[in-house]
C-alpha cells in the first residue's frame, strides 16, 4: 500500500461495510485535494479497490468495457490518493487525490464542466455558494487556498501568484524567508498594525508554497488535530 494513503479498516473489513450494487460495483467521487473540485465519478469493484488501495492510484471498473482501467495508464493524467472515504450508507465512496493533468478525457480538468444553470444564475451564485463551503472565521483561508490552486492551474498572465510559480519553488522559498523575518522585525517594533500586514503576506506565500508541493491545507489541519489530541504534558 501507499505510504501516503491510511486507511482505518483492513481491506476485507471495508469490503464487508461497503454497500455493492447487485453488479458488484459502487460509486466513487473523486475530488481534488487541494482545490476540492469534484473531478470525475467512477465506478470501483471489490477487485479495483483492492488495487486502488495496495497501488495508491486510482484504479476503476470500466461498465462500458468490462475490465480494469487504471487512471492515467496511457494518458499520463494519474491520481495519487491521499485518502478514500465512504458514506454514512456505505454505498458511495469519495477519493481524494493528487492529479497529475485533466481528469476527463476531453481534456477538461474536470468532468463537471459544463452547468445547466445560466451564467447570470452563475455568477449571482457564486461567491454564496463558495463561502457556505467554509463557514467559520476560517473560511477566508479555504477561499485563498482555492483561488490560489486556479493561479496554479491557469496560469493568468500578470498575476503575481503565476509569476511565483513560474519562477519555481526557490523564489516561494525565498519570500517565505523573507516574510518571516519581516513579521519577526515588525514584532521586535511593538508595531502591530505592521505586524498584521506582515503575517498577511506570510500566511499568502505559506499557502503558494503548499500548493507547489502538493500539500493540501487540510493535511495541516489534521496534523494540528492529531497533535491537539495527544496527552497533554503539563
Amino acid at each position: 500500500m501507499s505510504q501516503q494513503l491510511k486507511q482505518q479498516l483492513p481491506l476485507d473489513q471495508l469490503e464487508e461495510t461497503i454497500q455493492w450494487d447487485d453488479s458488484g460495483l459502487v460509486p466513487a467521487i473523486v475530488q481534488d485535494a487541494a482545490s476540492k473540485d469534484v473531478l470525475m465519478l467512477a465506478y470501483m469493484n471489490r477487485e479495483s479497490l483492492k488495487k486502488s488501495l495496495e497501488t495508491g492510484q486510482t484504479w476503476f471498473w470500466s461498465r462500458s468495457r468490462s475490465e480494469l482501467w487504471n487512471k492515467g495508464a496511457t494518458s499520463g493524467n494519474t491520481q495519487r490518493i491521499l485518502s478514500l472515504r465512504y458514506d454514512c450508507d456505505g454505498d458511495t465512496l469519495l477519493v481524494e487525490v493528487h492529479r497529475q493533468g485533466p481528469a476527463c478525457h476531453t481534456g477538461e480538468d474536470s468532468c463537471f464542466y459544463r452547468t445547466a444553470a445560466t451564467a447570470e444564475d452563475q455568477a449571482a451564485g457564486a461567491g454564496a455558494a463558495e463561502r457556505s463551503t467554509a463557514s467559520g472565521r476560517f473560511a477566508v483561508l479555504a477561499e485563498l487556498e482555492q483561488l490560489i490552486a486556479e493561479r496554479h492551474k491557469e496560469r493568468p498572465e500578470g498575476a503575481y501568484t503565476t509569476y511565483l510559480f513560474d519562477k519555481g519553488i526557490d523564489k516561494i522559498l525565498k519570500k517565505v524567508g523573507e516574510e518571516t523575518a519581516e513579521s519577526i522585525i515588525a514584532a521586535k517594533n511593538g508595531d502591530n498594525d505592521e505586524l498584521r500586514y506582515e503575517v498577511s503576506d506570510l500566511i499568502y506565500h505559506l499557502l503558494v508554497l503548499l500548493r507547489e508541493r502538493n500539500l493540501p491545507l487540510d493535511d495541516i489541519m489534521r496534523e494540528l488535530e492529531r497533535r491537539h489530541e495527544r496527552p497533554r504534558r503539563d
